[in-house]
């Protein structure tokens, strides 16, 4: 993780249908917010460990990590108006 740019963490799984319809929705984010965010995906089935450490209880869940602690998380299908203002809050933007 680097310091600099906050992390956007996905968590996600094949097993759920929402959370892959939201998968296109994060990488267009990715795309959009590459110079100030990192985008990383979780598979929850692959990795229970992390899901675990970020105390995950629905997939899917985003989880906005900054400076090594998590200052906002999204559960259960997310809009993209939800996640870019809950982006615009955490990452000190006005929104559009």
């Amino acid at each position: 993780m680097s310091a600099e740019r906050p992390l956007l963490v996905f968590f996600t799984s094949q097993r759920s249908g929402p959370a892959r319809r939201m998968e296109s929705l994060l990488a267009h984010i990715a795309r959009k917010e590459r110079d100030s965010l990192q985008v990383k995906l979780v598979d929850v089935d692959a990795r229970p460990d992390l899901a675990e450490k970020f105390r995950i209880s629905e997939v899917p869940s985003l989880a906005l990590v900054k400076g090594k602690r998590v200052v906002a998380r999204l559960e259960g299908r997310a809009t993209a108006p939800k996640i870019e203002s809950m982006l615009d809050e955490q990452l000190g933007r006005a929104a559009a």
